[in-house]
């Protein structure tokens, strides 16, 4: 009998339990911080947009910059990289707990601290994500993933309270200094770690090359991009109980700083509930199903909070809240990792990030505007009849079902010799591979063909066509283009084995002698050339052909 991973299992990787814990005490001072952060803001007098704006400018960076950090995450060291984002951090909660002590603090400058920390958030967010890919088995990954967000909102079910009992009695000066000293731990447990990295065959790709690989390849790829619009829809208009939380707590219960950190505890409770259940629920419901729980529990959340002068009746809804919420973005975060790749997960979860904290952004400005000027209530009641609608467009636009794709690399391909002196840089190189097919088997080879030609752009190939021969009907030739050698070497190496079966179905409608034949060409300038570079082009101009297979 198989063996099937606990909710515990990842526990039992000693690097994932270090992490785990000190990301644990570090997570509990981000949300002391907020804390302090959101109620200094209305202690200042500042208006209702002013307030929601602490919100849009933590969220705002994780939009605007997770891309640039997961492309750097998935060419460089992911642990440096967090490192260096943990460092950041503390000194920019420093920097924020001396100017609360010396009273320098205005609304501008308070937002500009928070926007700080959100912008050390990106860069960590993508590198810490597709870290656990490293410190656990991909059997362990679903449970990992879930832990992680349990970590977070056990930080989030008592670290408010903490914060509102820290922010009565020692003003927002003593939660920003709880915050800088809660990163001490896991910049500790980073320095020591010494994790064993294969050595990169390819050199780096440059950064706007990567973040268009990560661009092109979200795009290529229908369920992570269905991910990202469901996942946008769900922040912007979720966010709206955290952006107008100082909100509620003052204006329709009538509390104060404490209030404010119980009905964020609560919110996290319910979190720690969904964490719990689920894995329970993706046992028993689809992906889809799921999600659409999310969303109509945290419509229930934010219309019971609009409706609710009590403090007691609105913590209720919190827990709705919390659990709806982490029900969707723990299901939102696995389909994305089991969905990509090693060498692209960190970019397809940063353009993840990006949505959801994108719609996080633009929903904190927007509540904030229509509680300005309608009203607390009337602006948490509007978030509500957008979270029914995002569950409703589930009903045209269904997230596929979850499935563990083996998406390591393939590793058949091997880079060719060839008879020219080409470098890494030399190109445009040119493919063209034959293909000889009976004409009833033509409907087959285009269908499958249409997978092949999302599969090379995905990977980088440009100019993709696929040529019928006039003279020769049997014969049809797939050309593509890339840039360069080395990006043609890339290409090859990105396959996966869940690619395979394209080209094994290929391979079966082709009715050659031999292997579909390959020629790989370099692209040359015509006319007029000065004898130099006449010479040059005979070094490495000409056409370069196999029969190595579909590559």
């Amino acid at each position: 009998m198989e063996h099937q991973p606990s909710a515990l299992s990842p526990f039992r990787h000693h690097i994932f339990r270090a992490v785990w814990f000190a990301s644990l005490a570090s997570n509990f001072g981000s949300l002391i911080e907020s804390v302090g952060a959101a109620w200094l803001m209305t202690s200042l007098g500042a208006s209702a947009a002013m307030i929601a704006l602490v919100q849009a400018s933590t969220t705002l960076p994780i939009m605007l910059f997770s891309l640039a950090a997961g492309a750097i995450a998935d060419n460089f060291d992911r642990r440096e990289l967090m490192l260096t984002a943990q460092v950041f951090l503390l000194v920019v909660s420093i920097g924020l707990t001396l100017c609360a002590y010396l009273g320098l603090v205005t609304p501008w400058l308070l937002l500009l601290f928070t926007f700080l920390i959100g912008c050390g958030t990106a860069l960590n967010g993508p590198a810490w994500q597709s870290l656990v890919g490293e410190m656990v088995p991909r059997s362990d990954l679903p449970g990992a993933i879930v832990l992680n967000s349990m970590g977070y909102n056990i930080a989030r079910s008592v670290g408010p309270a903490i914060g509102g009992a820290i922010v009565a009695a020692a003003g927002a000066f003593g939660a920003f200094a709880v915050n800088a000293v809660s990163y001490v731990g896991l910049i500790a447990v980073l320095a020591r770690w010494r994790p064993e990295t294969p050595p990169r065959v390819l050199p780096p790709e440059s950064l706007g090359t990567a973040m268009a690989a990560g661009l092109r390849y979200v795009a290529m790829s229908p369920s992570i991009s269905l991910v990202l619009v469901r996942g946008a829809l769900f922040g912007l208009a979720a966010i709206a109980v955290q952006a107008l939380m100082p909100l509620i707590a003052r204006d329709l219960v009538h509390g104060g700083p404490l209030t404010f950190g119980l009905l964020l505890g609560a919110f996290g409770a319910g979190a720690v509930c969904g964490a719990l259940l689920a894995a329970r629920l993706r046992r028993s419901l689809s992906i889809e199903a799921i999600v659409r729980v999310g969303f109509i529990g945290f419509a229930v959340c934010v219309i019971g909070a609009g409706l609710s002068s009590s403090a007691v009746l609105t913590m209720v809804a919190m827990v709705f809240g919390g659990a709806s919420w982490v029900v969707s973005l723990s299901s939102f975060n696995v389909t994305v990792q089991l969905s990509a790749p090693r060498w692209v997960v960190g970019r397809a979860l940063a353009l993840y990030q990006m949505a959801t904290f994108g719609g996080m952004a633009c929903g904190s400005w927007i509540w904030g505007m229509l509680a300005e000027r309608y009203g607390v209530s009337e602006a948490l009641w509007i978030a509500g009849g957008v979270l029914i609608a995002g569950a409703a467009f589930g009903l045209r636009y269904a997230l596929p079902e979850l499935k563990s794709l083996n998406l390591d690399p393939l590793s058949r391909w091997k880079e060719p010799a060839v008879a020219l002196d080409i470098r890494p840089r030399s190109g445009p190189i040119v493919v063209t591979i034959e293909y000889l097919i009976r004409e009833q088997d033509v409907a087959a080879f285009l269908a499958v063909m249409a997978q092949r030609r999302r599969v090379r752009r995905r990977d980088g190939a440009r100019h993709w066509t696929l040529l019928r021969d006039l003279e020769n009907p049997k014969l049809w030739l797939e050309r593509y283009h890339t840039p360069t050698w080395l990006e043609y070497v890339r290409h090859n190496q990105r396959r996966t084995q869940a690619d395979a079966a394209i080209g094994e179905r290929l391979l079966a409608l082709h009715q050659g002698p031999e292997e579909p034949r390959v020629h790989r060409m370099i692209e040359r300038p015509t006319g007029w050339l000065t004898p130099d570079a006449a010479s040059s082009v005979r070094d490495t101009a000409g056409p370069l052909a196999d029969t190595a297979g579909p590559s």
